[in-house]
């Protein structure tokens, strides 16, 4: 069995979480989740990857078991830490068909996001300004000095923040 991620994994992914639910799944109608089993569909409790973070669109609520979802979610969240198995999982969800996997670096706060295209994930490059966009979310990530991670609804400067917070 993998040790728990450290504090400043933990910390980062409890942020995020936080900023997911107040600023798009709370007021959009979505839902995000910490760590959960997500299963492939029949394959519950064999074949099953617990990543950081679970996002949900109302069409997909119905993968949802309580115990672990059954099926792609949205988008689901990997915070890379030294030596974790981040990239191993990637085959897992794209024979799943989960359309995004978003890639953050614990200690970099660099963001990846990749995208299901056919059977395999292409990494999307990010804009001129640095922002990466999520197609599934609408969410821009992108790596501020200082180590953090800025986050914000398309182009809703309001709903920007950088995390971790101080």
């Amino acid at each position: 069995m993998a040790p728990v991620p450290n504090r400043t994994h933990q910390e980062l992914g409890a942020e995020i979480h936080i900023w997911l639910y107040s600023h798009w799944a709370k007021p959009l109608g979505n839902k995000v989740y910490l760590p959960i089993n997500v299963a492939s569909v029949g394959g519950w409790p064999n074949d099953y990857r617990i990543p950081d973070l679970v996002l949900l669109t109302p069409d997909r609520f119905d993968i949802d078991h309580n115990e672990y979802f059954e099926g792609p979610p949205t988008v689901v969240v990997e915070i890379r830490s030294p030596g974790d198995e981040t990239i191993e999982k990637l085959p897992f969800y794209a024979r799943l068909g989960v359309p995004e996997v978003w890639i953050i670096d614990r200690d970099t706060k660099v963001p990846e996001l990749h995208v299901l295209t056919g059977s395999d994930y292409q990494e999307q490059p990010p804009a001129g300004d640095g922002w990466v966009q999520s197609p599934a979310t609408g969410i821009r990530l992108r790596a501020e000095a200082s180590e953090k991670l800025a986050m914000q609804l398309a182009d809703d400067q309001n709903t920007r923040r950088l995390l971790p917070e101080e």
